[in-house]
């Protein structure tokens, strides 16, 4: 037996009911909660787009990696970006970098991306939350989530200067990313 996305919203609390257990297939999508000064933001991770860059944003936030991260470049009208442990845009974790998970997806607003060098294979730790559709990015970057709730709160991060690319003097932090369901 299959339940889709769809018929688990409605089937799970008649199972709870019933006292009966679903299939592993019906799981709720992956969700990151990131929580910043101002409130916080509801990621929807899409492992049907980029399933090996979901799997690295749900394990470093496990290892709450991102906790105290800034955002260290933000441009007006276009992107938010972090996961940079420096804050200076030119490091990443640990972890090896990984290939690009390209699709057909459109960069809107909303979009969360990995952030990369010029080699589309250079993804490891830093994203961007797009703050206005930007089709210009659309094949050339990883689409892995999607802001389900939170956008005012995005939208109150500290811009950077144009002048300065978008860096940010005094940033916004990430106060603690964590995957749902993860109380630590």
């Amino acid at each position: 037996m299959t339940i889709d996305r769809r018929s688990f919203v409605v089937a799970a609390p008649l199972a709870a009911v019933l006292g009966v257990a679903l299939p592993a297939m019906a799981q709720e999508p992956h969700t990151i909660h990131l929580d910043t000064k101002d409130g916080r933001v509801a990621i929807r991770l899409r492992a049907d787009l980029a399933p090996k860059h979901v799997e690295r944003i749900e394990t470093l936030a496990k290892r709450h990696f991102y906790d105290g991260i800034v955002f260290h470049r933000v441009i007006e009208g276009f992107m938010a970006q972090a996961g940079d442990p420096t804050g200076t845009g030119a490091s990443g974790s640990e972890l090896f970098d990984l290939k690009a998970e390209f699709t057909d997806t459109p960069f809107k607003r909303g979009t969360l991306g990995m952030a990369r060098s010029s080699d589309p294979n250079s993804a490891n730790s830093q994203f961007f939350i797009c703050l206005a559709d930007a089709p210009f990015l659309n094949g050339k970057y990883t689409v892995f989530g999607e802001v389900v709730s939170g956008m005012d709160v995005v939208d109150k991060i500290k811009k950077g200067s144009k002048a300065n690319n978008g860096m940010v003097e005094e940033p916004d932090k990430i106060i603690k990313m964590r995957v749902a369901g993860d109380n630590s």
